[in-house]
């Protein structure tokens, strides 16, 4: 096909910011050390193959981050083929995967090996009680996900005694996804499961496979707490890309208000499908999914409506099984998709994919770009840019979309937060030990702040030494959720106390405080009522014609500096701070607009977060020097504040909505103006420490963002922020830019 054509012809009434075409790559193979087993058949291998396969036959854990479709899944293959069909016994392996229809999709792939005495099975919430049974006792390649090695496995772990006594390789999948809390998380789930290996005999070689992100090995040795070799030269072919960058046109320039993205990749999606072009569409969240597949749907007409599907997590597994199956036929024209399907479904011959925003990482651009083109065939991929300050940013630096280094990616695995649940379950799952410092090497500090938290007792074994068991109230596993370090869910039922869906209990209050509308599966609904003691609030179907933003006050106090550098002209700070929260309120706004239709007040119960920060302090000179008298000061530092959280994703791998922020006039602790950005997390997840290590980077795009804004007053696309607790105001953009200009260099005063 023509894509170059097609580009220009869907492309004719957007704005075309930017075109790249990146060019084919050939073959590039390699040869392992030494043969297969015959039983284990193989193509010929390609260069970062070869140099994974042998350093994983060596016992050498290795990480593989390679571009999409570069088969990084014959990477572990073929060596857990090789240990089902040598030795006097047969080998086992474990995998991990982030979603089901991943481990679904590998599962088919194993099956495509045909190796004698492999037998795959997937361990999953899909999968009923008996397919369960059957894998634990018969299965030798395991498919599952961490959730189900945390409640599944490792509280039974007697019932998998010969499968853990036999193990030869973990797989830990799609690399990249697991950071911040639920890397965390995974790390001690992966402690936990290499302690009750080496207590039935084996020490399982780790493989980890991620999209390309900065410093793969750090993330993965932190994850499992052994060393890892890294192979990072990718040598499989590809064939051309064409990637446009689209921003989409002004209706209002002044209030910066521009066409809705999800409108510009409806009729992109059209364009092409009505092109003959088969399109994956991503969006960043399930109700923009719904809505812009209906809206592709419409305008496509009912001779090909049925053509379009969108996908998304919350669907039954069936209804999943059938549309990855309807698209990998080619029966589907078109799919819009969440994250997802961003992972390494091999769904081949798609022409198109379109991003409805920039996804957050330049990892996950290039992990969904990579959804077409899999059959090394000519494809285009376009990138409708959000109004956030981050896809602001590549709109006004779209070389940075191609030449900018991959982000890293951290965990934090001495957050007590995230630890102490998981001495407890590694306690009921056998006592603890003096040697199992091995795995965590702050274990008497653990065990003792368990003990006197009533969660854990100590008790002699047959020999006197001291033991650790599990005192505390129920299971510990029920306690965690791995994907949260809030303390636990809240449920949210309808009038029939039928469950409509769960909330983290640390966002409860901004989320479905009473008279919230909450969205759940593309239909709203209005809280009538929240009891945060029996973590529950009830719901009750809304027309849908409004939504609520809360109001909330922040208070912040700083528990201790732990680092402290210099800034430009500014003074930043890393350490540990409590965040008390207050929601005061909440405003009533008409759907389709930002209309203020009400506002109501609450008197909900405060909130308190210890966790870690950043924060930058200005001595009176310099806020003097950049012309902001008092009364514009605080608008400047809150203004500042959300431009800097919005561009924060640039730097490490998160979003927006993982840290919060506060800026203070006069901060308590020193009577200076402060801006503090924080982890949204008990504890943290190690985006402070990244963001103190990139700050003279992060503050100068920040600035970067403010001067390129054409708006005159501050919009989305610069410094209004959609999570902002105190309904953007006061924000002062002008004041702002003075106040960052005067920070790293000359500038003329505000």
């Amino acid at each position: 096909m023509d894509v170059a054509a097609t580009t220009v012809d869907v492309l004719k009434d957007g704005q075309l910011v930017h075109l790249e075409t990146v060019p084919a790559q050939d073959a590039c193979y390699g040869r392992l050390d030494r043969p297969l087993p015959a039983a284990v058949e193989h193509c010929d291998l390609y260069r970062h193959q070869a140099e994974a396969i042998n350093a994983i036959r060596d016992g050498r854990s290795t990480v593989v981050a390679t571009g999409t479709a570069s088969g990084k899944s014959l990477c572990f293959q073929l060596p857990i083929a090789e240990s089902v069909v040598t030795g006097l016994r047969s080998g086992t392996s474990l995998l991990l995967y982030p979603t089901k229809a991943l481990a679904q999709d590998q599962l088919r792939a194993f099956g495509q090996l045909d190796i004698p005495g492999l037998k795959a099975a997937t361990y999953d919430g899909d999968a009923s009680r008996q397919e369960r049974s059957w894998a634990r006792a018969n299965a030798n390649v395991v498919l599952t996900n961490p959730e189900m090695v945390h409640h599944g496995l490792l509280p039974h772990h007697g019932k998998w005694a010969t499968f853990l006594k036999r193990l030869d390789y973990i797989v830990v999948d799609e690399l990249h996804v697991f950071r911040g809390v639920f890397g965390s998380h995974l790390a001690h789930v992966i402690r936990r499961l290499r302690r009750l290996c080496h207590r039935y005999g084996s020490d399982p070689t780790f493989v980890f496979c991620s999209a390309t992100i900065g410093e793969p090995q750090i993330l993965a040795a932190e994850l499992c707490g052994k060393s890892v070799v890294a192979i990072t030269d990718d040598g499989s072919p590809c064939g051309p890309r064409h990637i446009a960058l689209i921003q989409p046109a002004h209706i209002d320039v002044d209030r910066g208000i521009r066409q809705s993205p999800a409108t510009e990749t409806i009729r992109v999606v059209s364009d092409l499908v009505k092109a003959d072009r088969r399109v994956i569409a991503f969006c960043g969240s399930r109700a923009l999914t719904e809505r812009v597949a209906a809206g592709v749907a419409r305008s496509l007409g009912p001779e090909l409506a049925d053509t379009v599907r969108p996908y998304r997590s919350g669907y039954l597994a069936a209804e999943r099984r059938e549309i990855e199956a309807e698209l990998a036929s080619g029966e589907l024209r078109a799919v819009v998709a969440t994250s997802a399907l961003e992972l390494g479904v091999d769904i081949s011959g798609l022409d198109a994919t379109v991003l409805c925003g920039f996804p957050g990482t330049v990892a996950s651009m290039w992990q969904q770009f990579g959804r077409s083109g899999r059959n090394r065939q000519e494809s285009l991929s376009v990138l409708v840019a959000g109004e956030d300050q981050l896809d602001q940013w590549f709109v006004a630096h779209p070389r940075q979309l191609f030449e900018r280094p991959p982000e890293p990616a951290v965990v934090n695995v001495t957050n007590p937060n995230i630890v102490d649940p998981h001495i407890g379950c590694a306690a009921y799952e056998r006592p603890l030990q003096a040697d199992d410092e091995r795995w965590w090497p702050d274990l008497d500090d653990i065990v003792h702040r368990n003990v006197l938290a009533d969660r854990l007792r100590i008790r002699p074994d047959g020999l006197g030494l001291p033991r650790a068991v599990w005192d505390g109230d129920g299971l510990p596993f029920h306690r965690i959720a791995l994907r949260s370090a809030s303390g636990g869910e809240l449920r949210i039922i309808d009038t029939e106390d039928d469950l409509v869906g769960t909330v983290e209990m640390s966002r409860a209050c901004h989320v479905v405080h009473p008279g919230a509308i909450y969205l759940h599966r593309g239909q709203p609904w209005s809280v009538v009522d929240l009891d945060l003691a029996a973590r529950a609030a009830m719901v009750e179907p809304a027309d849908g014609k409004t939504w609520t933003q809360a109001r909330s006050r922040i208070d912040i106090e700083v528990l201790d500096t732990g680092r402290t550098k210099e800034v430009g002209r500014s003074r930043l700070h890393l350490g540990q701070v409590r965040v008390t929260t207050e929601v005061t309120g909440y405003q009533i706004k008409a759907v389709g607009s930002r209309d203020v239709l009400g506002q109501e007040d609450l008197d909900l119960p405060p909130e308190e977060l210890v966790t870690t920060a950043v924060w930058y302090e200005w001595q009176p000179e310099l806020i003097a020097q950049a012309g902001i008298r008092e009364f514009v000061l605080p608008g400047a530092l809150h203004a500042a504040e959300h431009a800097a959280i919005g561009i924060l994703p640039l730097f490490t791998i998160c979003d927006r909505w993982d840290v919060g922020g506060v800026s203070i006039a006069a901060a308590p602790h020193t009577g200076l103006p402060s801006v503090f950005i924080y982890d949204g997390y008990p504890g943290g997840a190690g985006i402070a420490e990244l963001a103190f290590s990139a700050a003279d980077r992060h503050l100068g795009a920040t600035a970067e963002v403010l001067e390129a804004c054409p708006c005159s007053a501050g919009c989305p696309s610069c410094v209004q922020s959609p999570k902002c607790g105190n309904g953007n105001e006061p924000l002062d953009k002008a004041a702002a830019l003075a106040l960052l200009a005067n920070t790293l260099g000359d500038a003329e005063p505000f």
